[in-house]
């Protein structure tokens, strides 16, 4: 048996046409296909150019208690050539970052972050 590969991560958002939008138009996603299952509104999107790289955008439509009942990510990481040019281009789309600077990964890389629409947090490595 064993894993191939990670299928997918799925994010809880808030709203998910305005999420489909963000991860679109500044995160380089392209959207695959959308469906409502009555309890649930769902997305899925891909790297442009690596449909392999794939995230669910799931909104609810009943309330729940917790949106934490199946536990918690703390982040995900994207792998980028260039991190300035990555950096420069998303700040002059008014995305904020948590530092002023990229910082280095325990293992030398250059790194950043910041939040996405729904408050998810995004990680940048230059690799």
């Amino acid at each position: 048996m064993g894993i191939k590969k990670i299928e997918h991560t799925a994010i809880i958002v808030k709203n998910l046409e305005e999420s489909i939008e963000f991860y679109v138009n500044l995160l380089n996603f392209q959207l695959r296909t959308t469906a409502n299952t009555g309890k649930r509104k769902i997305a899925f999107l891909s790297i442009i150019g690596h449909p392999e790289v794939e995230i669910e955008l799931i909104e609810e439509l009943e309330e729940k208690e917790s949106p934490y009942v199946n536990g918690v990510i703390d982040h995900i990481a994207f792998a980028v050539e260039d991190i300035e040019e990555m950096i420069n281009e998303l700040q002059d789309k008014g995305v904020p970052f948590l530092n002023d600077k990229p910082s280095l990964t325990a293992f030398g890389k250059k790194t950043i972050m910041c939040k996405g629409i729904n408050g998810e947090l995004l990680q940048f490595i230059e690799v």
